[in-house]
């Protein structure tokens, strides 16, 4: 039977009943079924670990990354398991660095993830390559607006490109189709973090065209923590590799990736069971649509409590969305985490207050066990907590 959303599903997840949680899109957040199945396969590798390494997670991997595929229409062979997003991201960095020259372009944008950022400022040190990120408006008027930033920017000198497809601070969807296009147009390996995409939005990874493409399953999509995927083209399989060497080393892009060593396994095994729960309790036709439905509600309303205008068109938001701090704070990071800090010690609300732009933000998530009444107590509390911190200042 499909569960009742809202407060009345929280049961089924671990969360403290006393914390108001508006941040799964950091960390997310598994039922404790998916913990249990977790736990199941955990015992298996217990029981016998040479017969399960050796002979059942081969086949096991195989199997789920067979069926992920089939949910987000990946091609049978065109799947890697990795424990995040960021791996992916640096198995594929890694991985082209070696044809970057002095002067080389890597090109993203200033939404993108911080650790991302890292990486592409690590390897471009190592290789002489410079970072470009383009300016994408925030406030957003319309999505047209981000892909002719980004189509400016696409010039000769771009090797490499890394796009969002949601972003984490701003919760902006990019038109990823039309931004993937104008890189294949130019010639310019492209690869798309879509560390938010699956469970949230609808995915076709192989008809969208990139050469690669990451994404968690532990975010929208209820994995355990540590369920990442990163899809190749077959075309860019044999020039791509795991970020560690392992016995699989050049037997080929899945047998490089599915064992790099002793490690635990059960997150990557329990995706199946993720995707069951997802199916039985009405997939994206339910959970993506409540959860899309109520974070567009909840950001009009906390917009219209604290006096502050949507940075984005609704079409552009899925299950998070930020809105601006009310209230003239010193815009940095280290005001950000006050803030932060504040709601969550005094108020029992976990919410990320993001900075971009040379502003503050905070980001609302929805996922099926938040109802509107959370939000609610975010838009009180939120102005008692600005004062206190602007009396800390």
């Amino acid at each position: 039977m499909p569960i009742d959303f809202g407060a009345d599903c929280r049961p089924l997840f671990s969360i403290e009943s006393d914390l108001i949680f508006l941040n799964n899109g950091s960390f997310g957040a598994p039922p404790h079924s998916m913990l249990e199945a977790q736990a199941t396969y955990r015992a298996m590798a217990e029981r016998s670990p040479i017969s399960f390494f050796r002979n059942k997670l081969p086949k096991y991997l195989r199997e789920a990354a067979g069926d992920l595929g089939a949910f987000i229409g990946a091609a049978e062979g065109t799947l890697a398991f990795t424990e995040n997003a960021t791996t992916g991201i640096n198995s594929v960095v890694l991985s082209v660095a070696h044809s970057l020259r002095p002067g080389d372009i890597l090109l993203t944008t200033d939404h993108v993830y911080g650790a991302v950022r890292q990486t592409l400022n690590r390897y471009a040190e190592w290789t002489g390559a410079k970072v470009v990120e383009v300016s994408v408006p925030f406030p957003l008027h319309d999505s047209n607006e981000i892909t002719e930033v980004i189509a400016a920017a696409l010039t000769s000198q771009v090797k490499f490109a890394v796009f969002d497809h949601i972003t984490s601070p701003s919760g902006i969807i990019f038109p990823i189709q039309d931004i993937v296009n104008l890189c294949r147009e130019r010639n310019i390996p492209v690869l798309v973090d879509g560390a938010h995409a699956p469970g949230m939005v609808e995915l076709n990874i192989e008809h969208l065209g990139a050469d690669w493409y990451v994404g968690n399953c532990h975010k929208w999509m209820f994995a355990p923590k540590g369920c990442a995927f990163l899809y190749t083209a077959p075309e860019r399989q044999k020039e791509t590799h795991a970020l560690i060497t392992s016995h699989g080393y050049g037997k080929g892009y899945a047998a490089e990736f599915d064992f790099t060593g002793t490690k635990d396994y059960s997150a990557f095994l329990a995706v199946r069971d993720a995707l069951k729960f997802y199916r039985e309790n009405g997939g994206l036709e339910k959970i993506a649509a409540y959860n899309r439905n109520l974070a567009r509600s909840m950001r009009r309303m906390l917009a219209e409590t604290w006096n502050v205008a949507p940075p984005a068109p609704e079409s552009a938001i899925g299950s998070l969305a930020a809105l601006p701090v009310p209230e003239n704070l010193p815009a940095n990071e280290e005001t950000g985490w006050a803030l932060h800090d504040e709601l969550f010690g005094l108020h029992r609300i976990e919410v990320p207050v993001t900075f971009l732009k040379g502003r503050l933000w905070v980001r609302i998530s929805a996922q099926i066990f938040n109802e509107s009444n959370e939000y609610c107590a975010l838009a009180e509390a939120l102005p008692k907590a600005i004062i206190s911190v602007q009396c800390r200042l």
